[in-house]
């Protein structure tokens, strides 16, 4: 089955460029599909709808400043969607980088960059990593070093492509919380073994090839065992995971 992608992008060069960068990130059969404005993105989410997850688009690229709106919008509107949502755009200013990561982009991708770096970059998801241009990694980094904002300490970010930020903001790393009856059982024996491979240091990728299923089904697998482990990062699901002996 081809894997989905939605690109909006009011710019037809930009988003032909888009649309390479794209193919050539991904071995997967690409199903790409394009739109210029809020409006036809929004069409094309509807169409999907009532399909089932593994059906609809895995991947959107967002851009923000669009004819007949802001793109945050749209990423707002699909906050809840399995996809996952990464800005293209050519701001990177914070006006624009923190409020659309608190909307629920994944990674936030500058368009200036070569070809080679947003292919770079792009595979990251793969890796479980989320996909920032260099600069952009920097300014986070600037931003929640220590002294820097009156923060305590670094952003920790999610290794499995969770959401990058909580209601309550960037989140730093947390102990891993233990109830009396283990989170794990609640796992279904995909998810264990998605975390039997995870705690012995495969890749997303890898573990696509090993359970014979795509890497976005592998993805989707990591978001739902961090929601149910109560932890935000891969060392933190390995940990509970050889305490409660899965491992």
């Amino acid at each position: 089955m081809a894997v989905k992608v939605l690109i909006l992008e009011d710019n037809p060069v930009a988003r032909s460029f888009l649309c390479r960068v794209v193919r050539e990130s991904f071995s997967d059969t690409m199903e790409l599909v394009e739109a210029g404005d809020l409006e036809g993105a929004r069409k094309q989410l509807a169409r999907v709808a009532s399909l089932p997850p593994e059906q609809g688009f895995r991947l959107v690229l967002v851009d923000l400043e669009l004819p007949d709106g802001n793109g945050m919008e749209l990423l707002a509107e699909i906050a809840s969607s399995p996809a996952i949502k990464i800005v293209t755009t050519l701001y990177s200013d914070d006006d624009h980088l923190f409020p659309a990561l608190q909307c629920g982009a994944d990674g936030y991708l500058l368009k200036e960059d070569r070809f080679e770096v947003l292919v770079e970059e792009l595979q990251r998801i793969v890796r479980g990593q989320p996909p920032l241009s260099p600069a952009i990694a920097r300014r986070l980094l600037s931003h929640f070093r220590p002294g820097a904002s009156g923060d305590s300490g670094p952003m920790g970010l999610n290794s499995g492509f969770g959401a990058l930020t909580s209601p309550g903001g960037f989140s730093n790393s947390r102990s891993v919380a233990l109830d009396p009856a283990p989170e794990w059982e609640r796992l279904t024996p995909r998810e264990n073994e998605v975390l039997t491979y995870l705690s012995k240091g495969f890749t997303i990728k890898e573990i696509a090839n090993l359970m014979g299923i795509k890497w976005f089904t592998v993805n989707d697998h990591i978001k739902s065992i961090y929601k149910k482990l109560n932890v935000s990062s891969r060392a933190e699901a390995a940990v509970l995971a050889s305490k409660q002996g899965l491992v």
